[in-house]
């Protein structure tokens, strides 16, 4: 009377195994795919640029992105890291100058510990730059601090003594010089540590476009003197190096942005060679890159790129600013504003000028969005 009870039941058993195990191998190979995921997905790091966003708040301890010879050296000199910070503001304001008119425009990205998101994971121009321009940034920021006297570790640059010489005849050392050799010592071993950890095509794109920014900042040291004598005849003159607005080095790199040299990791991965087989120049002060640019022209969460719908963009012109090529041929739209400027201004004794506030209208071009193929919409 049990038999075909227990027949059913050994049966249901065997069934219930079998589903298991089939479980167990849909799992494992769910597991695996997930794993080679997470190992070959590229990852957007958090970056030491992200003390700029922290302002008077940073902590050693709590800055996404440090590796360990960065957490130290922030450890050791929580003041160097004030100047980082604030210079870390004033390189991301001069690099969205200079792509002001761009289709990539260096937008950072607000509460985001990578600061530009994942457009900085391709080995591109725009890459390129921001090491530039953020290595540089800490050289001059770090500079002007110890000219300052903010820094306990360092201050003006005690070798310029004595006398010397220039176009204008003899001058004595004076003043107070700007450190830049420490500016850019700090800047090489704070910046450079993470990418000495690795060995790739990336990291030496990296390391090479860092020392490009911290030599340009160098570049335009000015001598500014001040004269001595009789009714200011400048007999007698006491000179100092200065560093020149940081404006100047901005350009120099957007120029040298625009001329970048495309590289390949040579077979031993000890350094890179210049793609273009005709190359007869020299790389060592040229920005490099490995990867081309996408066009920026649409939203594209992958590459990081934001598109330019709504950018504003200028009807006249024919450069990159310009309505045909910011807008990739989508076109535009125009919206009449009313723009207060002021007009009719006068000298009012004493000292102060006074002005009316003028209203005039004028034409607003902002790109159109992409168009979505009809056929995406039919359901």
């Amino acid at each position: 009377m049990f038999g075909p009870t227990k027949s059913r039941s050994l049966s249901d058993r065997a069934m219930r195994i079998r589903h298991g195990k089939k479980v167990q191998h849909h799992s494992k190979i769910h597991f695996i795919f997930i794993l080679l995921l997470l190992i070959f997905t590229p990852r957007v790091d958090s970056s030491w640029w992200y003390i700029g966003a922290l302002g008077a708040r940073v902590i050693c301890d709590n800055i996404p992105g440090l590796v360990n010879k960065q957490r130290q050296l922030c450890q050791r000199h929580p003041d160097l890291m004030q100047s980082i910070g604030e210079g870390a503001k004033e390189w991301i304001k001069e690099c969205q100058h200079q792509f002001r008119n761009h289709r990539w425009n260096c937008t950072t990205l607000d509460r985001d510990h990578t600061v530009f998101g994942r457009v900085m994971l391709r080995s591109s121009r725009e890459a390129a730059f921001v090491y530039a321009i953020s290595s540089a940034g800490v050289v001059y920021a770090i500079t002007r601090a110890c000219s300052q006297g903010e820094l306990k570790i360092c201050n003006c640059d005690g070798h310029k003594r004595g006398q010397d010489s220039d176009d204008r005849g003899n001058f004595d050392w004076g003043g107070c010089s700007d450190n830049i050799n420490y500016g850019i010592k700090f800047a090489k071993a704070f910046v450079d540590a993470r990418e000495r950890m690795v060995k790739d095509a990336r990291a030496l794109m990296n390391l090479h476009n860092n020392r490009c920014g911290r030599m340009a900042v160098k570049r335009f040291m000015k001598l500014e003197c001040k004269c001595h004598g009789v009714s200011g005849s400048c007999s007698l003159r006491t000179c100092w190096l200065a560093m020149s607005d940081f404006r100047r080095t901005g350009d120099y790199l957007r120029k040298k942005y625009n001329t970048a040299i495309e590289v390949t990791m040579n077979q031993d991965g000890t350094g890179f060679m210049v793609a273009d087989k005709d190359f007869k120049g020299s790389t060592k002060n040229e920005l490099v890159y490995v990867e081309n640019s996408p066009d920026y022209c649409l939203t594209d969460r992958s590459a990081g790129s934001l598109g330019t719908a709504g950018r504003v963009c200028n009807k006249s012109s024919r450069g990159t600013d310009g309505c045909e090529v910011m807008c990739c041929g989508r076109g535009y739209d125009t919206m009449r504003v009313k723009r207060v400027t002021k007009c009719e201004c006068k000298f009012k004794w004493c000292c102060a000028v006074e002005c009316q506030d003028c209203e005039d209208l004028v034409d607003v071009h902002t790109c159109k969005p992409h168009k979505r193929p009809d056929w995406l919409d039919i359901t």
